[in-house]
């Protein structure tokens, strides 16, 4: 039935029954199962959702908020980050979206976030709220391997030692890139090490760094470095026993060592920034790790 009342609740993530109405609502629309983050200590502690709910309980639409600090050209941009956003079918063309969504924004716009950061496959939806499609670049080229010190050892998320071993880290990483990264998002990568069963995740000991990566046609991948210290990328693909004949990073490369070419990137998802008076859109080609996707 949709033609009962709809209850409004903000802010619930805290009440088990309308975090898992909304776990079912991105299932159901998405197939992705938010109620993972049960084992990686619960949903992102800043998030603030804006949500429908009808008589039965069921989370009918929401539109959510979070903190999103981000890197930018080596300054620290205070950001908004806006995700899960869905309605059932159902209930489309009622105008809840866009109640929820002005919500969020003023929600944002508040608390004084300088900018706000989302990820859409409908972007003419956010344009009027004043956000703009951003190219992505992810970068390319050859890396000549470094004789290794010593092998990595492949990582499973289902293990507890290595989720610990993960947690860690990511909780005390440096920042990815100077040019353009979200500055420790731990649940989002870890969720997305879930979604995808063709990453990798590697553990280097010898430099105490974790790598996400992939190999597809031929090509190695590098989808995030998580350390304390940075190592170059000859250090990097030595340790993963790759030859280096193609090397692509899907972050920018400016701590790598490395100057990659950079290469029009295009996903299912388009990348949207409503920028602030100071940016933050990087004044050179740039992308957001894939194990930053929210």
């Amino acid at each position: 039935m949709t033609d009962g009342p709809l209850t409004f609740r903000s802010g619930y993530n805290h009440d088990r029954r309308s975090f898992l109405a909304l776990a079912d609502l991105l299932r159901d629309t998405f197939d992705i199962d938010i109620s993972r983050l049960d084992r990686f200590g619960g949903p992102e502690p800043s998030s603030m959702p804006f949500a429908w709910f009808d008589a039965d309980g069921r989370c009918v639409a929401n539109f959510s908020a979070f903190s999103l600090p981000l890197v930018v050209d080596g300054r620290i941009v205070r950001a908004a980050g806006y995700q899960s956003g869905a309605v059932r079918p159902d209930y489309r063309g009622r105008g809840l979206y866009g109640d929820l969504m002005v919500r969020a924004f003023g929600w944002a716009d508040a608390r004084g976030f300088e900018a706000g950061i989302l990820l859409t496959d409908k972007p003419d939806l956010y344009r009027r709220h004043g956000f703009e499609v951003v190219p992505q670049h992810a970068f390319r080229g050859q890396v000549v391997p470094k004789p290794a010190k010593g092998r990595s050892r492949r990582l499973s998320i289902d293990d507890d030692t290595d989720l610990a071993l993960m947690a860690d880290l990511l909780e005390s990483r440096c920042d990815l890139s100077q040019r353009f990264a979200t500055r420790r998002q731990t649940q989002t990568f870890l969720l997305n090490a879930c979604i995808d069963p063709d990453i990798r995740l590697s553990h280097i000991p010898a430099l105490d760094t974790i790598v996400a990566w992939k190999t597809e046609d031929g090509t190695l991948r590098l989808l995030d470095v998580v350390t304390r210290y940075m190592p170059d990328i000859a250090t990097i693909v030595g340790a993963l026993g790759d030859d280096g004949a193609a090397v692509e990073t899907l972050f920018p490369p400016d701590l790598l060592g490395w100057d990659g070419a950079p290469v029009p990137f295009s996903g299912s998802c388009v990348l949207m920034i409503r920028p602030g008076p100071e940016g933050p859109v990087p004044a050179g080609p740039f992308m957001l790790s894939p194990m930053a996707d929210f």
